[in-house]
């Protein structure tokens, strides 16, 4: 049967690779599959031990049985705190530059 794995290997990179599996496998020997095609492409040893893989976008167990035509997903561990990142940002471009403060009218209340 035909799968369609997708990965990102870093930031701003995906990849995009399709499988052809026996009928009645799982998640766990498509990640196997993805992880060693990868490998022998990139030369990385260490690669996708902290991913966590999913079918369609939910997150999945390792021993699901795929169907024809799934999509299985690897979705990497965040490197920065999004809460973090969003408090940075608004520190270095300050209230004026950002969200609702941005284009303000002329004697308008704050926020139109």
């Amino acid at each position: 049967m035909r799968i369609t794995a997708v990965v990102s290997p870093s930031a701003g990179q995906v990849r995009e690779v399709v499988l052809h599996l026996p009928c009645g496998a799982t998640l766990q020997q498509a990640r196997d599959a993805v992880l060693a095609q990868l490998q022998a492409e990139a030369g990385q040893q260490d690669m996708g031990h902290d991913w966590h893989w999913g079918i369609w976008g939910r997150q999945c167990p390792l021993d699901t049985v795929l169907t024809t035509d799934s999509r299985v997903e690897a979705y990497r561990s965040l490197t920065v705190d999004p809460k973090l990142a969003r408090r940075t940002r608004f520190a270095q471009q300050g209230a004026r530059g950002a969200g609702l403060f941005a284009q303000q009218r002329k004697n308008a209340k704050p926020g139109y």
